[in-house]
């Protein structure tokens, strides 16, 4: 890759392209979890779609893997070398409430479009933290706060424009694209970078919802009634359990300050009353250190996990419970809470409802018959990094006899050879599939910066 090959390169973008050492390059390449770093030999920062394709033909004529970035919140494996593609100035965002529908640009987050939505009564199928970027979370599967409601975020996709591996711009519809557009949804960007994507909004403009609040020592109990009380109640109640050690620090509201919590987090689409008579069950599991369920609109809804919006290093891994039995709460506790090797944030998310049920279009999300996803977060400091990892294998492996798989957006991040852990986010009939469209569409695995589906090898 010569100078002049770069310019020639530049010379076609309305965005900037970047080198190691040039003003910005740095910048550019920071993601949301600090803790992976790319090293690029080049940054393309695409302002536009033809910059997206420019920038893939151009990796595909130099022979160099293609990573592509919006906020950073998906990191699977860190680029070293290869050509980044960040989207984050693709903004734009429009919402059609005529059709009830939104059409967002590769780099547009949640919390542009959630805003345009309610003016109409509408919402995205977002997740817990709006600060996420839409096209990545939905191409991972997008697992939504109203998933039990309205199912995944994939399954409302109705069109996406994507740039794959011979530089060509595709428009991927069930009907225009069958195969791509099934792959695309669930093998995230393993077949092009989508540069735009059209889907379905749904017509919610309030919850009622919120959080319970528990000490720890309590999550025994809590767990048992939580997992009954998530076999009672109708599709229309979504909500998850965290347990989170808080920080001593002023900005926690002072019951949680310094401790251990158990959360319970609520996000009711049907009525105030209907909603208080839902959760009184678990308000009588045991007292609370704090209550905040109230009706509120659906702007506010990121109140409900209040994920923190500031970059962070940490490693995390997740799996699809089929139960929440008693070997399996008790194997969770053992890894997890006071006295546990390491600090740790455990979530599990109460699935089934419409995330069981099979969409209109088919896509590659896998694992719908699942009643649990299990996530777990491990902040890093100083050299904890490989502690982390090794913490995480330990309690997975302990949790194997109970789990059926994982889910992409969750998975953290690993190395680019562990093809089987991938695997594990599909079934074993869809990964099949998706090797050989991927032996179709990327037949030299240029898109492989990422949680890799290789393609097939002919026999």
């Amino acid at each position: 890759m010569e100078r002049h090959d770069i310019e020639t390169l530049a010379a076609r973008m309305e965005g900037p392209v970047l080198l190691p050492g040039q003003e910005g390059f740095d910048e550019e390449l920071t993601g949301f979890n600090l803790a992976v770093r790319h090293r690029p030999e080049v940054i393309v920062g695409a302002a536009r779609a033809e910059d997206v394709a420019a920038a893939v033909a151009f990796a595909a004529a130099h022979g160099l893997p293609v990573a592509v970035q919006n906020t950073g919140h998906g990191f699977s494996v860190a680029a070293e070398g290869g050509l980044l593609v960040t989207t984050r100035r693709m903004a734009a965002v429009r919402v059609d409430p005529e059709t009830r529908s939104a059409y967002v640009a590769a780099g547009a987050r949640f919390d542009q479009v959630i805003p345009e939505a309610a003016r109409h009564g509408l919402a995205p199928l977002n997740g817990s933290a709006p600060h996420v970027g839409v096209v990545s979370y939905t191409l991972g599967g997008g697992l939504p706060l109203l998933g039990r409601s309205h199912g995944w975020a994939a399954d409302r996709v109705q069109a996406m424009d994507v740039v794959t591996a011979d530089g060509r711009l595709r428009h991927a519809t069930p009907d225009t694209e069958p195969e791509l557009y099934w792959a695309l949804l669930g093998g995230r960007d393993n077949f092009g970078i989508v540069t735009g994507m059209k889907f379905g909004l749904v017509p919610v403009a309030r919850l009622y919802g919120g959080g319970l609040f528990f000490d720890v020592e309590q999550t025994p109990g809590i767990l048992e009634a939580y997992g009954g009380w998530t076999a009672t109640v109708p599709d229309e109640m979504n909500s998850s359990l965290a347990l989170i050690p808080f920080p001593d620090d002023p900005q926690v509201p002072k019951p949680m300050r310094g401790r251990h919590v158990c959360h319970v987090r609520i996000a009711f689409t049907g009525s105030t009353e209907d909603g208080e008579r839902l959760v009184e069950p678990l308000r009588q599991a045991g007292p609370r250190l704090l209550e905040n369920l109230r009706d509120m609109p659906y702007e506010h809804s990121g109140d409900i996990h209040d994920d923190p919006p500031v970059p962070m290093p940490w490693a995390a891994d997740d799996a699809f419970l089929a139960d929440l039995d008693g070997d399996t709460v008790r194997t969770i506790l053992k890894h997890t809470g006071p006295g546990a090797a390491l600090p740790a944030i455990v979530e599990l998310r109460h699935l089934g409802g419409a995330l069981a049920r099979q969409p209109a279009h088919p896509n590659a999300v896998g694992h719908r018959d699942a009643r649990f996803m299990l996530a777990v977060l491990t902040p890093l400091t100083g050299d904890s990094n490989g502690d982390a990892h090794a913490f995480l294998e330990r309690m997975f492996k302990d949790l194997a006899p109970w789990t059926s798989g994982r889910f992409l957006n969750f998975m953290g991040h690993g190395d680019t050879a562990d093809q089987e852990r991938t695997r594990t986010a599909y079934t074993t009939d869809d990964h099949r599939r998706l090797t050989a469209l991927k032996a179709d569409y990327d037949p030299q695995n240029i898109f492989r910066l990422n949680y890799n589906i290789p393609p097939r090898t002919a026999r």
